[in-house]
């Protein structure tokens, strides 16, 4: 992807002031009765392509996944031989903890989870493994492992708890950090535990319709839960559903699939074409589009160099017509420079609604109004434009230089409405 050194210099910048919110919301939950043991995954992600892929070395498994990585695509859930399953949910960042001498490193995560896969059957043999290792790299997010005998673990980065509750219900949080979980607001994990309250039951109608319940289908572009995964660690089978339809199933029986070798499926092409996943595919983002990145890349240099010469060219202009909207000029560059990179480095303001607020009040909840900054301001640059034109005010460079930042700024207010940060009802 394009991206201009100065604009990659102001994002490193910016990455010390706020972190690259991924904002998924997934959830899961396991259900044990009768012998039987199922583990259902929503996973809630803007990533288009996910895929389910198999690898016989060590014990056979099956992982799914859309996140590409180097090397290949991130696990996001695993389900191998001997009836072990897990998956991975992102949660807030916790504060980094002492861990005790002598602990391995994780430097490479998508092979610590696969190899956890290939070596062991149990979570008691999970615990082992895992004790071994320090888990500050997996700081913003919990694991959940269940056996075929429904035990379940949940390892956070600073804490490991195990249970065999007959139902378990977990999305975007690690439960060791909450007092009271009746203050947990996260819809899915809500719908989740009212939806076992009164009955619990392994059967897949009844898992289905748990993944129905819990899933996620925003209302601004329909996008939500790309992939539900049940599987049956019993039979050694997973139930996939695709971009939150629950009436079309794609069966895979790990077995069958491990005979075949390593391989790997685009899981899209198990399903008919959906009208409403392409339309998802159709929405540019700059994470979906080169283009679009390269664009707001080239603003947030373009703004952050303008507010300089807009400076200097004030105090050099003394007694020059419209010289104040220089000075004006200076912060709503800037201002316009750090939204670009805010722009960049979350995803969720081009899904959510508008004005965007985080999961904890933050910097982005204010900056979800710039837009309607750079609304109010443009009209009265571009009357200025005009008549700085037009009465031949100010140099020939800084009439033209306003007029470049003029039309970047015409071009930002069609993006924003593009991307809906003006519907605000």
């Amino acid at each position: 992807m394009l991206k201009p050194t100065f604009a990659a210099v102001l994002l490193l910048t910016a990455g010390l002031l706020f972190p690259h919110h991924r904002l998924s919301s997934c959830s899961t939950y396991k259900i044990t009765t009768h012998g039987k043991t199922m583990v259902g995954s929503n996973y809630d992600s803007w990533y288009a392509d996910p895929v389910i892929w198999f690898e016989t070395n060590g014990y056979g498994c099956s992982f799914s996944g859309a996140r590409r990585e180097e090397g290949g695509v991130a696990p996001q859930t695993g389900l191998n031989e001997y009836g072990l399953a897990f998956v991975t949910l992102s949660a807030p960042p916790q504060d980094p903890k002492p861990v005790s001498p002598g602990m391995k490193q994780i430097t490479d995560r998508s092979a610590y989870l696969k190899d956890i896969m290939h070596t062991c059957k149990t979570v008691e043999e999970v615990k082992l493994y895992i004790g071994q290792y320090d888990h500050s790299l997996l700081s913003d997010e919990v694991i959940q492992y269940t056996d075929s005998s429904g035990h379940y673990l949940i390892v956070e980065p600073y804490a490991v708890t195990s249970g065999d509750n007959q139902a378990y219900v977990l999305a975007n949080f690690c439960p060791s950090t909450i007092i009271d979980f009746s203050t947990i607001k996260q819809q899915r994990y809500i719908n989740g535990t009212l939806f076992v309250r009164n009955k619990i039951d392994s059967s897949l109608a009844f898992c289905t319709a748990m993944s129905d319940t819990m899933h996620v289908c925003r209302e601004k572009i329909g996008d939500g839960t790309l992939l539900t995964s049940i599987m049956d660690l019993q039979h050694g089978v997973v139930h996939l559903y695709f971009y939150h339809d629950y009436k079309q199933e794609a069966l895979i029986n790990l077995r069958e699939e491990l005979a075949k070798g390593d391989h790997q499926i685009a899981i899209a092409s198990l399903f008919p074409v959906s009208e409403e996943y392409q339309n998802f595919l159709g929405f540019i983002t700059p994470a979906t589009s080169e283009a679009a990145a390269a664009f707001l890349y080239s603003c947030a240099a373009l703004f952050f160099l303008s507010g300089f010469i807009f400076l200097v060219s004030f105090f050099r202009s003394r007694g020059e017509r419209f010289r104040s909207v220089k000075l004006l000029l200076l912060p709503l560059c800037w201002i316009l420079s750090f939204y670009m990179l805010v722009l960049l480095r979350n995803d969720g303001i081009f899904y959510f609604p508008a004005p965007y607020e985080d999961y904890r009040f933050s910097i982005l909840n204010v900056a979800a109004y710039i837009p309607f900054l750079l609304l109010v301001a443009a009209i009265p640059l571009v009357i200025v434009n005009r008549k700085l034109f037009r009465d031949s005010e100010w140099g020939r460079f800084m009439r033209w230089f306003l007029t470049v930042n003029n039309a970047t700024f015409v071009l930002l207010i069609i993006s924003f409405s593009y991307w809906g940060l003006y519907s605000v009802f």
